[in-house]
């Protein structure tokens, strides 16, 4: 498109300005995550884990009736005690909270809303070499409407049925899904995916750029619980061996996640960033556009993963897509797909049930 289109830098990251880390603590109301090397590390198969998420779930129906609770996740507090967090828009929420549900505590978090948002040392924005590496500025070349124009993140590299495809979020590969009378046109398979992405070049559609194909349809309004998207690979244009920008090569195998696992990420913004997990099991209302810069919608998730995202310096506009991986020096193993989050919060689907929606395996070693 022409240069006069403004820049919409959109990500998937709660966009909510809350001061503190995610964590559990009863007397804290912007509470410190546990860090990692204190060992206080429990994935959902914990006993006691699983305890609180069966409370956690049993409960979350109601505490969302408040159009002020956001979301909902269990984590573990400061003392190795499994928690209740409850994400609210403001502090105004607070006092009609509960202290404890069934026995376990319940710890308010002022997270903000939580917003799909696709933007707009080594560049993650700049043209790639082609075969490109993954965790790089990309998105849908036709991805403008109303004055601006989106994009996010190149994630990783997956393969189904001998065919390699790049694995991001639906907002940022099919994210048109409403035509209007400015814009016409809605995402098909066949778009055009570019690598950068256009809000890196001026809104330009380059078919230069191209390095894949849109293969999959929107999964954000048909009760998924997942956003996530394919784009098959243009012969030549993406190394097939799957490799991340500042991370490399990665294992074919996956990780479940676990509160207080350490993990890292490679985005279009904030390149390789590092943070901890902090939540697990969460349920969570996220905001979005129907086409760029266009009409919002809401779309409630559950069993998704809670990570750190102080000051935005995890997860931030335009790191939609990346692939969550476990903070390890040699082929990490994949964790979560990041797709949302705030300047204190980011969220995760869990990698599997993206893997098992789409019916792909990861690429790696």
């Amino acid at each position: 498109m022409k240069h006069s289109f403004k820049v919409l830098l959109v990500l998937l990251v709660v966009a909510v300005a809350v001061a503190g880390i995610f964590g559990c603590s009863k007397k804290d109301e912007s509470p410190t995550m546990p860090k990692s090397d204190q060992g206080l590390t429990m994935s959902a198969s914990h006993p006691l884990i699983q305890a609180a998420m069966a409370v956690q779930n049993r409960h979350t129906p109601k505490l969302m009736s408040n159009p002020q609770v956001v979301g909902t996740a269990t984590g573990i507090s400061t003392d190795g005690k499994p928690c209740i967090l409850v994400l609210v828009e403001t502090a105004a929420a607070i006092p009609a909270l509960p202290a404890s549900l069934d026995g376990v505590p319940v710890v308010p978090y002022v997270s903000g809303k939580i917003v799909a948002m696709k933007a707009g040392g080594v560049s993650h924005t700049a043209r790639q070499t082609r075969p490109i590496q993954l965790g790089v500025s990309g998105g849908n070349s036709k991805d403008l409407a109303n004055g601006y124009c989106c994009g996010g993140t190149l994630g990783s590299l997956v393969t189904k049925n001998g065919v390699q495809y790049i694995l991001s979020n639906s907002h940022v590969f099919c994210g048109d899904i409403a035509a209007s009378s400015k814009d016409p046109d809605v995402s098909k398979i066949g778009d055009g995916i570019d690598q950068p992405g256009l809000i890196d070049v001026s809104c330009q559609d380059k078919p230069a750029d191209y390095v894949a194909n849109v293969s999959t349809l929107t999964s954000l309004k048909s009760n998924t619980n997942v956003d996530c998207a394919l784009a098959q690979v243009i012969s030549g244009m993406v190394r097939t061996d799957g490799a991340i920008l500042e991370i490399g090569t990665i294992s074919h195998n996956t990780v479940a996640a676990a509160v207080g696992k350490a993990v890292k990420k490679s985005g279009r913004t904030t390149g390789l960033t590092r943070s901890t997990i902090s939540g697990l099991n969460a349920t969570v209302t996220v905001g979005y556009t129907d086409e760029c810069n266009g009409k919002a919608f809401n779309v409630t998730y559950t069993g998704q993963i809670i990570v750190t995202n102080r000051r935005s310096a995890f997860l931030n506009s335009g790191d939609s897509g990346s692939l969550m991986v476990e903070d390890v020096t040699t082929n990490p193993r994949a964790i979560g797909l990041l797709f949302a989050g705030s300047s204190t919060t980011a969220v995760a689907n869990p990698i599997n049930a993206v893997l098992t929606y789409l019916g792909v395996t990861m690429v790696g070693i």
